[in-house]
C-alpha cells in the first residue's frame, strides 16, 4: 500500500518501467488510487478514480459536472498514448 504519490513514484522508478501520469499533475494526482496491469500485459500503469478525476477538473477549472465530464471523456479517458496509458476505475457500491 502506498501512503503518498511520492511512494507510488518511487515504486514505479524501482520497477524500471516508465510510468505515465496524467497532466497536469496538480489536478490529477489527487485521483490516483494505485498501480495495475492490463489483462495480457506485464506493463504497470497508473489507476485513477474516474469520479475523482471529474471532481478535480470541476474544482480546477470552475466547471459544472457536464463540462468536466465532456472534457474528461474526450481528452482524458479517450486518449490512447500507448501501452502505458493509465486506466480509470469507476467505483460501484454494492
Amino acid at each position: 500500500m502506498f501512503e503518498s504519490v511520492a511512494d507510488l513514484e518511487l515504486a514505479a522508478e524501482e520497477s524500471g518501467e516508465e510510468i505515465l501520469f496524467l497532466e497536469p499533475r496538480e489536478t490529477f494526482d489527487r485521483a490516483i488510487i494505485g498501480l495495475t496491469q492490463r489483462a495480457g500485459s506485464s506493463l504497470t500503469v497508473v489507476a485513477y478514480d474516474r469520479d475523482k478525476c471529474i471532481e478535480a477538473l470541476m474544482e480546477e477549472n470552475e466547471w459544472d459536472y457536464e463540462e468536466a465530464l465532456e472534457f474528461f471523456e474526450f481528452n482524458t479517458a479517450g486518449a490512447w498514448v500507448g501501452e502505458g496509458t493509465p486506466v480509470f476505475i469507476e467505483s460501484v457500491v454494492l
